[in-house]
C-alpha cells in the first residue's frame, strides 16, 4: 500500500467514525472465514458496519471523531464495529456471538472495549450495554405507556354504562321468570 492509498483509507475511515454513535473493538485470534462472515452478516442486518483494521491507519483515522477513545485499544489483530443509530444492538450482537461460540473457541473473537457518544467503555460496561433494552424495544414500550391512560380512560367511560346495561338486563330477567308464590 503506497501513501496515496494510505492516506484514502484512512480519510475513509475517519469518515465512518465521524458517523459513528457506537464503536467496540474485538480482538482477533484465530478465528476461521466461515465464523467471522456469520458474523459480519449478523451485524450487516443490523446496521452495523464490522471492519479488521490496520492498527497505525485507525488510530491516525480515530482523531478528531467519537471513536478517538479507543486509539490504545488499536493493538494486535483486532477488527472494529461501528453502529450509527442504536448503540445498544452493537453490543447485543457481539456479545451474544461471543457467548454463542462453543468452548474451543472461545478465545477466537475477545470485546477489548467500546465507545458511545465519545464516551469509553470497558469491557465490563460493553457487557452491561448489552443487557440494555435496544431501540426498538424502547420504542415499543413508550407506545405502551402511551396508550395505557387511554385505554383505561375508554375502559372507565364504559363501566357506568356497561353496569348499566347489567341492571336493565337483570330486571328485565326477572320479569320474565313467572314468580311462585
Amino acid at each position: 500500500m503506497d501513501r496515496t492509498q494510505k492516506q484514502k483509507a484512512v480519510d475513509e475511515l475517519h469518515a465512518k467514525m465521524t458517523k459513528a454513535e457506537v464503536g467496540i473493538v474485538t480482538r482477533l485470534a484465530g478465528i476461521d472465514v466461515a465464523t467471522v462472515t456469520d458474523l459480519r452478516k449478523q451485524l450487516r442486518e443490523a446496521g452495523i458496519e464490522y471492519r479488521v483494521v490496520k492498527n497505525t491507519l485507525a488510530k491516525l483515522a480515530a482523531k478528531g471523531t467519537p471513536i478517538e477513545g479507543l486509539a490504545e485499544d488499536f493493538k494486535g489483530p483486532v477488527a472494529l464495529a461501528m453502529g450509527y443509530a442504536d448503540p445498544v444492538t452493537p453490543a447485543k450482537i457481539l456479545t451474544q456471538f461471543v457467548k454463542g461460540l462453543p468452548q474451543e473457541r472461545s478465545g477466537w473473537l475477545q470485546i477489548q472495549a467500546g465507545v458511545v457518544s465519545g464516551k469509553r467503555l470497558d469491557k465490563a460496561a460493553v457487557s452491561a450495554l448489552s443487557s440494555m433494552p435496544g431501540l426498538p424495544e424502547l420504542r415499543g414500550k413508550i407506545v405502551g405507556l402511551l396508550a395505557a391512560p387511554a385505554s383505561q380512560l375508554a375502559r372507565l367511560i364504559a363501566t357506568p354504562a356497561g353496569q348499566l346495561a347489567r341492571v336493565v338486563d337483570a330486571h328485565a330477567k326477572k320479569a320474565e321468570t313467572p314468580q311462585n308464590a
